[in-house]
């Protein structure tokens, strides 16, 4: 059987002196780093976590206000283009008015041109008979 000594007891002592020796100076403290270590860790994960909801908010407000822009860009582009369009449109209109009073001022002016050449012949026209006519008359 087991016997049981003086130095079983003596180191039976020794070994509960270590251990609660051990357990004070070693692990509590090693418990207590652990213990800091994984909030820092934890806490270092819900502040990414975080973060990358922000960012995520944020990079959604940019698209959504991107999405505005080119809306309103398109829109003012359109618009723009609109009013180009009928400005040209007024110019063209302008141009073929002005065009169109050039060119009947040029016809009235032919015409007129045209009837005073017609007057001025016909006066040569008389002038030329009446001297065939003396010529004639005189042989």
């Amino acid at each position: 059987m087991l016997e049981l000594n003086k130095w079983f007891f003596a180191q039976l002592a020794n070994f509960l002196l270590l251990l609660i020796l051990l357990n004070i100076i070693l692990f509590k403290p090693l418990l207590r780093i652990f213990k800091e270590r994984d909030a820092g860790i934890n806490g270092a994960l819900d502040s990414a976590r975080s973060m990358d909801k922000e960012k995520e908010d944020i990079m959604g407000q940019i698209d959504v206000k991107l999405t505005e822009g080119r809306i309103k860009a398109k829109t003012a582009f359109e618009e723009l283009s609109k009013q180009g369009m009928e400005i040209q449109k007024q110019a063209l209109t302008t141009a073929q008015n002005e065009a169109a009073g050039l060119n009947k001022s040029a016809k009235d002016e032919l015409v007129s041109a045209m009837e005073k050449a017609r007057v001025s012949l016909r006066s040569d026209v008389e002038a030329f008979s009446k001297q065939i006519v003396e010529k004639l008359v005189r042989v």
